[in-house]
């Protein structure tokens, strides 16, 4: 009975606090955005508390005596939680008097910004991990000591006033931009996905999904792929849409003959590609806004077709493994669909056609989010197992901030990183450096680039990494004459990859939690299935129609068509598995290999080329190829004839 009282304690401390944390999001997307200081230091305030309130309730749920060690550590989060808010709520009381004295920062103010940074590193530590933390730290201990590094990388020399009135009262600190869509866009939009969620909207589109690709050679595979791009939509993390789809898709990829490594990398990819799926997109894409002071839906058209190949070629990927392992269709009662249930249940997805013709319409990204959980709400109510009740709406709350909190303060020690870099300059360095490696070859600074992005990117959420390569990379790009946009779409691609990417691959160590395979093979796996990732970026810089920039519609067309983006997708898909209806000789594989980088050019004769190639070998492969046999070692299964033969005497049956 002792923990009784405790625990209902705090989850109503926690419930009260996660109620705040979103009504402070969606009353300034109605009534207007507080004073940026305001805003900000409110959404981190709320963010800090969560953490520390849920970090004391863990730590007196753990059983046993209560030692001097445990004692200790409950003591330090008491103290951290009260330095917090504290420090974060000298903001919001003493907003004027710091308008006032144009970022004169005080003794006092020095203490509150370490502090500040001591409890927010702490946090992340917490809830982000520590590659945040440790970038954090490596940039804070550049700005304080960088004057005694050699030339080319030491700076002039800022003192600790200095550099702390930059991180704790600057605009381009803590307290800046990516706090700020933080506060505004992100939690706006991670609040009407919690609630899509919740009121089973995102069941209908899995459901959608799997009756789409329910009877189609490796059906639970595509339908992983469908449903995980819808649902990036809500999600617009990796992995928590692994977390979302993979308990649904993953056993029924297993069940079908995919080995549990390819079941989990399969998740892992279409999870990870949901975060660039427009309307709704991820976290970055609102950063990206603002970086590139560019509307959402200018970036949202941009995104669709390089998402588009991105979905079709490992759609194409997934089908070429089903093939190579012979997985059987599946004809049992998982693949039989009830299409007048997903009918009925389809008005829960009302919300996002209204989230988009809101954006169309030139609405603002936080008037939209609002009046689309305001239908979600609503139309949740027509059904009582959806209904929002107080109770519901609660947990739909606690939901959004427990996905608000690691983007916040990535952001906010993303904050750290780009105050330091403005101070310093360090950004134009790294940039000039990439452009001297390359020679100023664009080829050779692409690669580099996304090199740069996938080790930068390794372990952080992809908004925080995105922040930073766009912040470092970014610029070596633009000043070799790539677009703005294009520009922050590659940065944006590389980094985003780092879910996938040995050895710190967040989304395949979420996927091996459910498919229980090797998270290292899974995410081996999820490079080769997501190979498209890794080349789409590459399309788009060659050829920026694919983007729909400043171009006509006639000229995207025909760019998508001639360009043969998917086409040259597929044919490194084909590469890559080295299987097409046969397997593949070493030559045919070279050979589509070869006409894959020549579906990249722009050029409509090396894309002519590449066609002839391409069908010369497939017919060629059509030809000569003899059926290839599946073995139960390949499958990780049972043999698929037995499998074949136990669906066919239930048909006869």
């Amino acid at each position: 009975m002792h923990n009784v009282l405790p625990d209902r304690v705090f989850g109503w401390i926690i419930g009260i606090l996660s109620v705040l944390l979103v009504s402070l999001t969606l009353y300034t997307a109605y009534f207007g955005v507080f004073p940026d200081g305001l805003q900000r230091s409110g959404h981190l305030l709320l963010v800090i508390a969560l953490v520390y309130v849920v970090a004391f309730r863990a730590s007196m749920e753990k059983e046993g005596p209560v030692g001097f060690s445990l004692t200790l550590q409950r003591l330090w989060i008491l103290v951290v939680l009260a330095a917090g808010v504290i420090v974060t709520g000298h903001h919001i009381v003493n907003f004027d008097a710091i308008n006032d004295r144009w970022g004169e920062i005080t003794d006092l103010e020095i203490l509150f910004a370490v502090i500040l940074m001591a409890v927010l590193f702490d946090a992340c530590r917490r809830t982000v991990g520590w590659p945040i933390v440790i970038l954090a730290s490596i940039f804070l201990g550049y700005g304080l000591f960088g004057a005694f590094l050699p030339d080319g990388l030491a700076h002039r020399g800022y003192s600790l006033k200095r550099v702390t009135a930059q991180l704790y009262l600057g605009g381009g600190g803590i307290f800046g931009t990516p706090l700020g869509v933080s506060a505004t866009f992100v939690t706006g939009v991670v609040v009407l996905g919690a609630l899509l969620e919740k009121t089973g909207a995102g069941q209908v589109l899995m459901d959608f999904a799997t009756g789409l690709t329910g009877r189609l050679r490796g059906g639970p595979a595509k339908a992983a792929v469908v449903g995980s791009s819808l649902m990036g939509m809500i999600s617009g993390t990796a992995v928590a849409n692994v977390l979302t789809t993979g308990p649904i898709s993953i056993p029924l990829m297993r069940k079908s003959g995919y080995r549990k490594e390819a079941a989990g990398a399969i998740e892992a990819v279409a999870s990870t590609g949901g975060q660039l799926m427009p309307p709704v997109m991820g976290a970055a894409a609102f950063i990206m806004a603002e970086f590139t002071s560019t509307s959402y839906l200018t970036i949202a058209k941009a995104a669709f077709l390089p998402a588009v190949i991105f979905y079709a070629v490992l759609l194409a990927m997934v089908h070429f493994e089903a093939v190579k392992r012979n997985i059987a269709l599946l004809r049992d009662a998982d693949s039989v669909v009830d299409w007048g249930s997903i009918a009925k249940r389809s008005y829960l997805l009302a919300p996002l056609p209204v989230f988009v013709g809101m954006l169309l319409n030139g609405y603002s990204i936080m008037l939209s989010s609002f009046w689309a959980v305001a239908t979600s709400v609503i139309v949740s109510f027509f059904s009582r197992a959806s209904a929002q009740t107080p109770r519901r709406m609660v947990e739909t709350a606690i939901a959004a901030a427990n996905a608000v909190i690691p983007v916040a303060l990535a952001c906010a020690a993303a904050g750290v990183i780009i105050g330091i870099i403005t101070l310093t300059g360090i950004g134009l360095k790294f940039s000039t450096l990439v452009v001297l490696l390359s020679g100023g070859q664009l080829h050779v600074a692409l690669v580099l680039t996304m090199l740069t992005c996938l080790i930068l990117g390794m372990g952080l959420p992809t908004a925080a990494a995105y922040i930073l390569v766009a912040t470092l990379v970014a610029p070596a790009l633009v000043d070799l004459g790539v677009g703005l946009l294009a520009a922050h779409l590659f940065v944006l691609y590389s980094a985003m990859l780092s879910s996938i990417t040995p050895p710190v691959a967040l989304a395949a160590y979420a996927a091996a939690s459910i498919s229980h395979g090797n998270p290292l093979k899974i995410a081996v796996l999820a490079c080769q299935f997501g190979m498209a990732a890794f080349v789409v970026p590459y399309f788009f810089v060659y050829d920026p129609a694919l983007l729909a920039i400043d171009v006509t519609w006639a000229r995207v067309v025909l760019s998508f068509v001639t360009a043969t983006a998917i086409a040259g997708g597929v044919a490194a898909s084909v590469a890559m598995m080295g299987f097409f209806a046969y397997r593949l000789s070493v030559i045919e594989r070279l050979g589509f290999a070869l006409a894959a980088a020549l579906f990249l050019s722009s050029d409509w004769r090396f894309d002519a080329l590449a066609v002839l190639m391409a069908a010369a070998l497939i017919t060629w492969n059509l030809r000569r190829g003899t059926p290839h046999e599946t073995t139960a070692t390949e499958t990780g299964s049972e043999p698929i004839t037995s499998t074949k033969r136990e669906i066919s005497n239930e048909t006869h049956a």
